[in-house]
């Protein structure tokens, strides 16, 4: 049996697609490339290029391989632009989510665990962590759209022989700690991502966005989740649904927060560099506060993160950043190489 994951070549796809060949599973990704890299795709990992709302490609996949399971990354995560772009993000993330399941109920596969958000929640009134049960409140298109596909979910299940588990992520953050993959999409907009770029003086600096909110510094507060550790609660979630598990919508946070202040000055102290910091107005659709109580997840999916820690995270995103830069150089020295040697 394989499985089947969706945006393989993105960010969390790519460490998901290593994760699972480390776990003796076979592994078939699926993207469209439009901002993963085929490089990122583990070379034990078939590949499929394709849109997961090409229905043609999907049943090419589901006919060429015995797939038992669907872990779906592929979607559109930029909220100022779901603000801007509200109707692309709809389709991309809520429509596309939909054909995906229905391909999955028609071909018989059970087992499906979907990549949610935190921004279900909205904006909370303090910074007690949230709760499953707190109700959604999104501020954003993005949050929306992924609300909306975890309604699909739960009405398909109650509907046919098709389980599911939706994993709310936090703020997910860091890179494989083995070296083999991390968040290499340019023009990123992951807090700690710019920081590194910013420490590597790839940027001139970093904008904060709102120093006004109601927090200690005045700056938004997130619950930062290495990607490794998130990683792992998918691979738990898949092991709970192949023993029968239920439907069930899990946070996937470590129930702590920090300031942007603070993750910028961890940066700047694991890296060894200061940058600039530029202040700007608040953007639309962020939330003061969100953190997770990820109690349930930790419960139902024996789920223990094993990198709560702001400094690992940076290091590990750090050194994938300077990684990035020394492989791009070498990219750049052989393309010299090669046009050095082209006769015009």
């Amino acid at each position: 049996m394989a499985v089947l994951v969706t945006g393989g070549a993105g960010y969390i796809g790519s460490h998901m697609a290593w994760a699972l060949l480390d776990a003796g599973e076979e592994v078939v990704v699926l993207d469209r490339l439009s901002t993963g890299f085929r490089w990122a795709v583990p070379a034990d990992a078939r590949f499929y290029l394709g849109d997961v709302g090409d229905r043609a490609v999907l049943t090419q996949i589901f006919a060429e391989n015995d797939i038992d399971a669907i872990l779906h990354f592929a979607g559109s995560i930029v909220v100022p632009q779901s603000v801007a772009q509200p109707l692309d993000y709809y389709e991309n993330n809520t429509g596309n989510t939909r054909l995906l399941a229905a391909a999955a109920v028609e071909a018989g596969i059970r087992h499906f665990v979907f990549s949610s958000t935190a921004a279900v929640y909205g904006d909370q009134k303090d910074d007690t962590p949230v709760l499953e049960s707190t109700p959604p409140h999104p501020k954003n298109p993005y949050g929306q759209s992924k609300l909306m596909s975890e309604m699909m979910l739960r009405d398909a299940a109650a509907a046919h022989d098709f389980r599911f588990v939706a994993l709310r992520y936090f703020n997910v953050a860091g890179a494989d700690p083995l070296g083999r993959t991390g968040l290499s999409t340019e023009g990123a907009t992951h807090l700690i991502k710019i920081a590194c770029e910013a420490e590597l003086g790839k940027r001139r600096g970093v904008d904060v966005y709102g120093t006004d909110y109601p927090t200690p510094d005045g700056t938004g507060i997130r619950d930062y989740i290495h990607v490794t550790d998130l990683v792992n609660a998918h691979l738990n979630a898949l092991s709970y649904l192949r023993r029968g598990g239920e439907p069930l919508i899990a946070n996937c946070g470590y129930g702590r927060g920090y300031s942007v202040l603070e993750v910028l000055e961890a940066v700047m102290r694991v890296g060894g560099r200061k940058f600039e910091i530029r202040y700007g107005p608040r953007r639309p659709g962020d939330a003061a506060s969100v953190v997770a109580n990820s109690t349930l997840a930790r419960r139902l999916l024996d789920w223990k993160p094993r990198h709560d820690d702001l400094d690992l995270i940076v290091e590990t995103a750090i050194a994938w950043e300077r990684g990035l830069a020394a492989r791009k150089a070498e990219d750049l020295k052989s393309l010299q190489h090669r046009l050095a040697s082209v006769r015009f």
